[in-house]
């Protein structure tokens, strides 16, 4: 079993551009292993990552060899024109004249009710009958009950993309499961976004990573995370957003579907990482791009949450966040107005997470 897609929303760097080179690697190695579906978006990497796509995957390789799988952003539209200008700068930007799946991007209580006033489901359902997308479809931040309701008043919908990992199965607030069951009752497919939460499942607390290696000493956190998100039966794809070659070659090799002793130690983990995670980030980095301030807020969460998990090493992470506020604003800097919270998928309360990150750390 395996169920890969490989996500262009953190893509390996050289300098403060995407290292094009490296991604056509591992683009090829991804094909050569058997991968075949591909996701990005306007805003990832704000723009970049279409732009990879044409470099990288459209202009190097034949159309029929890969699905492709691209966002509208609904929210960003003003009027039911600028669904077919976004619509048409996306297929410029990744050079293919059609999508295997077309997808409204971040649909939740707000950005659906403006889906709904500019007629976007209609424009979708437009671009599958002028061929221009295959498949139909949305990314999904909200509760299981709002879902329920769209896909009733969308029967049409063809899949789902939902956060949804082991670590979130069972959550109040993402409720994985419960949007899984409801996309199941409907009938339609799942795509799985953050199969391990930002890379949060690739690197877990000592104690986590014991139980996993005592029981299966030859697999790796991340393959757990990965196996578990595969697993249910109407997932039909993982993405997992890749920067390195070796991802690549590990996240494609054949898995075994997670067996119901494994979900039990799986229980058990979620456990000790809620108990070590101070803050719930991903890392996608929606929040930094609506900062006046430019605040480098997923880097101060990650070492936010290493303090926390390794206070002694605070000798090490204290300097890397002085030194991280003088390129970029301190958490000190925030002046609450709100817009990262309001953009945040996982409902992160940002403002005041920083203020209490500067109240405990700043000065020390």
């Amino acid at each position: 079993m395996n169920k890969l897609g490989f996500g262009f929303l953190r893509l390996p760097s050289a300098g403060s551009d995407i290292d094009y080179e490296k991604v056509s690697e591992m683009t090829d190695v991804f094909l050569e292993r058997g991968g075949r579906y591909f996701d990005t978006c306007y805003t990832y990497l704000s723009g970049k990552s279409e732009e990879a796509v044409k470099r990288c995957l459209s202009t190097r390789k034949d159309r029929d060899s890969f699905e492709l799988c691209d966002k509208i952003p609904g929210y960003m539209c003003g009027s039911r024109a600028d669904f077919d200008r976004y619509f048409s700068e996306e297929a410029a930007r990744c050079k293919v004249e059609y999508f295997d799946v077309l997808m409204l991007h971040w649909l939740n209580g707000e950005n659906y009710e403006k889906a709904e006033r500019l007629g976007q489901f209609e424009e979708l359902e437009k671009k599958k009958r002028d061929g221009y997308a295959l498949r139909t479809g949305f990314s999904y931040h909200d509760s299981a009950a709002l879902l329920d309701r769209i896909l009733t008043e969308h029967p049409e919908i063809d899949v789902v993309q939902i956060q949804l990992n082991y670590l979130d199965w069972e959550s109040a607030g993402i409720q994985s499961r419960l949007c899984y069951e409801t996309i199941v009752r409907h009938g339609m497919s799942v795509i799985v976004m953050e199969p391990l939460k930002g890379g949060t499942l690739s690197v877990l607390p000592k104690a986590a990573e014991k139980l996993l290696r005592e029981a299966r000493p030859d697999m790796s956190p991340s393959e757990w995370g990965l196996r578990f998100a595969m697993s249910p039966p109407a997932v039909e794809t993982v993405l997992s957003g890749m920067n390195a070659l070796s991802q690549v070659e590990e996240n494609t090799k054949d898995m075994t579907e997670v067996t119901e002793e494994d979900l039990g130690i799986l229980s058990e983990v979620s456990g000790i990482i809620t108990g070590n995670t101070a803050v719930p980030c991903t890392g996608c980095r929606y929040c930094e791009s609506h900062c006046p301030n430019d605040i480098a807020i997923p880097d101060y969460f990650r070492m936010y949450n290493e303090l926390k998990r390794y206070p002694s090493e605070d000798w090490k992470i204290l300097p890397s966040m002085q030194s991280l506020s003088v390129l970029r604003g301190a958490p000190s800097d925030c002046v609450a107005c709100g817009e990262c919270a309001r953009h945040c998928p996982q409902g992160i309360d940002i403002p005041a997470v920083l203020r209490k990150i500067a109240e405990e750390t700043e000065g020390r």
